[in-house]
């Protein structure tokens, strides 16, 4: 694999290729379902769990509304501390901005925190082909890196990795990217980490620029957030000499208050921690203390154009806590590199079709992936309608109508079977208006009951490959109606 999602299939030839991977599914549902619990647990033991919830919804959209003024706010408030704020309309502009950063501190390679951005823009490739090596580490993304891999989880980048892989992947590839992994190196967790934490230390010590991105900004003090376990983010955000922060624009917040409810939530949606184990915080630059130069990149790249969808801008309210994808049935079974994004799961299926249209067919199909079982929504710390955005989106997809992306109107071309979805649509639609036919279309229905087949015909195929139709009852509802209240007109 690559590292990159170029080019990737649409989501159903994808996840048909990674549903027959038995390894990857049991790797996926023992992960998914130790996170999922610890954070059920986690959640119950605040009482107000669902006023947090609330307020941190209120907080987001309230920001989003005001976007532009907090922003320049933060502009302001990074300046006044030392800072230097650059601003990236897309991806290819926030590469050249890191790029010309880094070339000219002189240096050729970087030390990273995990970033979602970072991933999104394909820094690292943009990096590696200016001759600038970057190196992750954060244990799992240093695991996808040296794997020669692709992150498939918001919070682990590596679930779909199991300990005897991992330790195969650190023996085969540590010594190409610097220190070897020790002899006779085992799959026991606490040797895993202790040979990533050997391996990371001497470049930790020798690097002289950081890169990050950041979970919040703040906007009255122009202080940067990063929330992590492991510590190895805070080496990368206090030993450099030079620190450059790649944001998305969403992620800033007005007051140093509004912290207070995201220190409480997005650990225990995350890690079902009741307290972040590493929060680093800094505001601009301080003589004889971290990094003696900070450069804060603000990332649009889509996310003006999702601002201006009312449906769909919810999805910037995310705090990439990933707690929808360890309850989500499809994700389990397809796994985050079916989605063919750095953003995979539900919150992939509504984000990515918006930050890089729906133009492709990946991101034609993403908005089906998807049951809309609602699981998602209901663990969601700010509370986003996941399904009601899936649908919102895959009525755009299925009219193939017109959208702009960066002031182009383009055409998107509806995915396989949406034209036949259409007429099924439609024959529904005549059907409903018409309620004397419809009436007798379910009587005669329900005396053919007997008749029910095993399989679907036709397109219906696909469906009955991979599930059991589900049994019918012994009677219909409107005989079920009739019988009990008696009306005898059939209509409830």
């Amino acid at each position: 694999m690559t590292g990159t999602f170029m080019g990737m299939p649409a989501f159903p030839d994808a996840a048909r290729e990674a549903v027959g991977d038995r390894v990857l599914r049991a790797n996926l549902r023992r992960a998914t379902h130790t996170i999922r619990d610890k954070r059920a647990r986690a959640v119950a033991e605040l009482a107000d769990w669902d006023r947090l919830r609330a307020a941190g919804k209120a907080v987001k959209d309230h920001t989003l509304r005001h976007l532009d003024r907090y922003l320049l706010q933060l502009e302001e408030s990074v300046t006044a501390a030392g800072g230097t704020v650059h601003w990236a309309a897309d991806a290819d502009e926030a590469n050249r901005i890191v790029t010309g950063l880094v070339l000219a501190t002189g240096e050729r390679e970087v030390v990273k925190v995990k970033s979602m951005a970072t991933q999104e823009i394909g820094l690292n490739e943009a990096l590696e082909a200016a001759g600038i090596a970057a190196y992750e580490t954060d244990l799992a993304e240093l695991i996808v890196q040296l794997g020669h891999d692709r992150p498939s989880h918001i919070l682990v980048p590596a679930i779909h990795r199991n300990r005897a892989e991992i330790r195969d992947v650190f023996a085969a590839e540590m010594g190409h990217w610097g220190r070897p992994a020790p002899d006779g190196l085992g799959d026991d967790p606490r040797e895993l980490a202790e040979a990533a934490r050997l391996h990371l230390r001497e470049k930790f010590l020798r690097a002289k620029v950081g890169v990050s991105g950041a979970n919040f900004m703040v906007a009255e003090t122009g202080t940067m957030v990063v929330f992590e376990s492991e510590g190895n983010g805070r080496m990368c955000l206090t030993l450099p000499e030079t620190l450059i922060s790649v944001v998305g624009i969403e992620k800033v917040v007005p007051t140093f208050r509004d912290l207070e409810i995201f220190l409480q939530t997005l650990p225990r949606s995350s890690t079902a921690e009741r307290m972040n184990p590493y929060t680093t915080m800094w505001t601009g630059t301080i003589a004889g203390d971290g990094p003696s130069a900070f450069h804060l990149v603000l990332l649009d790249n889509g996310r003006t154009d999702t601002l201006a969808d009312p449906v769909g801008r919810q999805a910037l309210r995310c705090i990439r806590c990933s707690a929808c994808l360890n309850v989500c049935p499809v994700y389990e079974r397809a796994g985050g590199h079916a989605y063919g994004s750095a953003y995979p799961g539900p919150i992939g299926a509504i984000l990515s079709p918006q930050l890089r249209g729906t133009g492709s067919e990946i991101d034609a199909s993403l908005p089906y992936a998807s049951t809309l079982c609602g699981a998602c929504y209901e663990v969601c710390p700010v509370a986003i309608d996941i399904p009601e955005v899936l649908v919102h989106l895959r009525e755009r997809v299925a009219q193939g109508g017109p959208v702009t992306r960066e002031g182009v109107r383009v055409r998107i071309r509806p995915a396989r079977g949406h034209t036949a979805e259409r007429a099924a649509m439609r024959a529904a639609r005549l059907l409903l208006d018409h309620p004397g036919a419809l009436r007798a279309g379910e009587r005669l229905l329900a005396r053919a009951r007997r008749l029910r087949p095993r399989r679907l015909p036709g397109p219906g195929r696909a469906w009955t490959d991979s599930r059991e139709l589900p049994e019918l009852p012994a009677e219909s509802f409107r005989d079920w109606w009739d019988r009990e209240r008696g009306t005898g007109g059939g209509t409830p």
